[in-house]
């Protein structure tokens, strides 16, 4: 069975001119802004980054979740951050890294149980198999 979700993208102008706004299937990003003002200079509006960010951190998360639940642990939270960066790479810019930091609260696990299990995660998270920059992952556990 193949799911497939839909983001659509709309650009006008040069590159430092320019600018253009996404929309998601879903309706959560509607029009959005963005353009190199957004991705390099701090402006308002979203870049690819940030929303790669998210993506990952959501499916990291929900990926934790699943393998934590295979084992018989259900959470009561999950919070991830993705820190995606961008870096000048020869003549142009290539994403070189994702940091992940996810907090968890999970009483009752034992720490290599938990290692064990969130490594997994990472690896089997399906935008982590996607990435090909470094993912690094640093976690806290509250149990």
């Amino acid at each position: 069975m193949t799911i497939h979700k839909k983001g659509q993208a709309h650009w006008e102008g040069d590159i430092k001119q320019g600018k253009g706004h996404i929309s998601t299937e879903s309706g959560a990003l509607n029009q959005q802004p963005y353009g190199f003002n957004t991705r390099f200079e701090g402006k308002a509006g979203t870049n690819p980054e940030e929303l790669i960010g998210a993506a990952h951190a959501a499916c990291f998360s929900m990926a934790l979740s699943l393998m934590l639940g295979e084992e018989g642990y259900t959470p009561k939270s999950i919070d991830t951050t993705a820190d995606v960066s961008l870096d000048k790479v020869g003549g142009g810019y290539a994403i070189t890294k994702v940091a992940l930091n996810s907090n968890v609260t999970l009483p009752g696990i034992e720490k290599e149980t938990f290692d064990k299990i969130i490594n997994k995660a990472k690896a089997g998270c399906p935008v982590s198999q996607l990435i090909s920059a470094e993912i690094t992952l640093d976690y806290q556990l509250q149990n």
